[in-house]
């Protein structure tokens, strides 16, 4: 996707620099949301917002985001905790980036729950560490089996002990559920901690995915060689290339390149795009992560399992086996609710039915009723309250 993304952006600078276009773009009036960070963009729609910070056992520094009541609300009643996990490359402006009424944030805290917004390692808001800088290697050392083992389990911890309460809701997206799922595999107290998992986009097993990133997966080993010999880390950050192409051409004639690049991974539906927000959203999203966890998610496309990263010849260092443990999914007693859409490229309905039928305490079996509905629907879609999020309280509000 990031190749892809630089042939784009650079054949619409030649558009620009060729055609009179260009001397509108550069005088173009931006959205001001477009220049917000999250904690700006909650507070610009009139919502209390904190930001918290919390060290990780190997010393990731990770901002995570609260709403601690409604705009009508109050913070002295004990409200329902809520945690949302972002997806792949993805933030905490995910579900806040959107106007208050269409904002999954926005109508968690204006319908009574304390909403936290978590933020993995590796995106704009969670790239420091207590000894690694930006510029290390080691700061990029990760793929979701460090969100699952380190990110996940100190955000809840660090929530439940600043609520005083003992369990949450636990609603996430797209890589925010890989995460989940391997987390709660592996370790039963957390279990007890999760009073509902909300997966929206329950992406586990992806040996069924469908677009380019199928085709990329093909070849994960020798892109491999080729990110560790250039020294690349980092991918998909959001002061890089896709912030130009937000800023200069999401909001003009080329905003046909936006939608492009936006969609080609994850499932096209043009129908339900707000292009008046087009800006807003590239620039927010995607926000980065490491090399390495793209190259994970290729190694499932090829093995069609869920497993830990693969190190080859490393393995049996690092697993004390020759191949990769398998996450048990089986083992999650979690309830757990699936919200999936039909033309979700990396949630393939053949794997959600795999992991379903894997998963021993399914409270819902949910497929959005918009053929059209993919993986950036969940956030962004013009009828998300509608089809998904009228659900998700629904849901909530019966595992009270």
């Amino acid at each position: 996707m990031g190749i892809i993304s630089s042939y784009y952006f650079l054949l619409c600078v030649f558009v620009i620099v060729h055609t009179s276009l260009g001397r509108r773009l550069f005088s173009l009036e931006v959205d001001p949301d477009f220049w917000k960070n999250v904690t700006e963009l909650i507070s610009s729609k009139g919502y209390p917002v904190e930001n918290h910070v919390v060290v990780t056992q190997d010393g990731n520094i990770l901002q995570i985001q609260r709403i601690p009541y409604g705009r009508n609300g109050t913070r002295n009643e004990k409200k329902q905790v809520v945690l949302i996990m972002h997806g792949l490359a993805g933030s905490a402006a995910d579900f806040v980036m959107n106007f208050a009424d269409q904002s999954l944030g926005f109508i968690l805290a204006d319908s009574g729950y304390d909403v936290w917004l978590g933020n993995n390692r590796g995106n704009t808001y969670s790239r420091r560490h207590v000894k690694y800088t930006r510029k290390m290697p080691e700061l990029w050392n990760f793929s979701f089996d460090e969100n699952a083992k380190y990110d996940i389990p100190a955000i809840i911890d660090y929530i439940l002990n600043e609520t005083k309460q003992e369990q949450l809701y636990y609603i996430g997206h797209s890589q925010g559920n890989t995460a989940a799922f391997a987390l709660l595999s592996e370790n039963q107290e957390y279990n007890k901690k999760i009073k509902l998992l909300v997966a929206l986009a329950p992406v586990a097993f992806v040996g069924h995915i469908n677009g380019p990133l199928w085709y990329i997966a093909q070849f994960i080993k020798p892109l491999e060689f080729l990110a560790n010999l250039l020294g690349i880390n980092e991918v998909l950050k959001s002061d890089g290339i896709m912030s130009y192409v937000s800023q200069y051409l999401c909001d003009t004639e080329l905003r046909g390149a936006c939608e492009f690049i936006i969609f080609i991974g994850t499932g096209f539906d043009l129908w339900q795009l707000n292009t008046t927000r087009l800006g807003v959203y590239s620039h927010h999203t995607p926000a980065g992560t490491s090399v390495k966890c793209y190259i994970h998610y290729g190694q499932l496309v090829k093995s069609r399992k869920f497993t830990k990263y693969d190190y080859g010849s490393k393995n049996e260092l690092h697993y004390n086996q020759s191949t990769p443990p398998e996450y048990d999914v089986s083992k999650i007693t979690t309830p757990v609710a699936l919200m999936w859409g039909e033309n979700d490229y990396l949630a393939d309905p053949t794997d959600v039915s795999i992991l379903r039928d894997k998963l021993k305490n399914v409270v819902s079996d949910y497929k959005v009723p918009y053929s059209w509905f993919s993986l950036l629907d969940f956030a962004i879609a013009l009828n998300v309250n509608e089809v998904v999020y009228n659900k998700v309280l629904q849901l909530l509000d019966q595992h009270k």
